[in-house]
C-alpha cells in the first residue's frame, strides 16, 4: 500500500463512522456532536488538495511507507 492509498482509506472511514456516530437515524448514534469531525475530516482533505499540506501523509512518510507504486493514478 502507498501513503496515498492509506490516507485515503483512513479518510473514508473517519467519514462514515463519525456519520455513524453522529446521525440521530444510527443504530451507533452517541451524539450529533460527532458531526463536527465529519467536517474536520472534509476541511482538511478539501485544504491539502490544494496546499499539498496532510499531517497523516507526514507520519506515514516518516514510518517508511512508499509514496507511490510507480505507475498509478493520482
Amino acid at each position: 500500500m502507498t501513503v496515498n492509498q492509506i490516507v485515503r482509506i483512513f479518510a473514508g472511514f473517519f467519514v462514515m463512522l463519525s456519520l455513524a456516530l453522529g446521525v440521530a437515524g444510527s443504530p451507533l448514534f452517541v451524539s450529533q456532536n460527532w458531526l463536527w469531525f465529519t467536517l474536520f475530516v472534509g476541511a482538511n482533505l478539501f485544504q491539502s488538495g490544494f496546499t499539498r499540506f496532510c499531517p497523516l501523509d507526514i507520519i506515514l512518510k516518516k514510518l517508511g511507507v512508499k509514496e507511490t507504486t510507480g505507475a498509478g493514478c493520482a
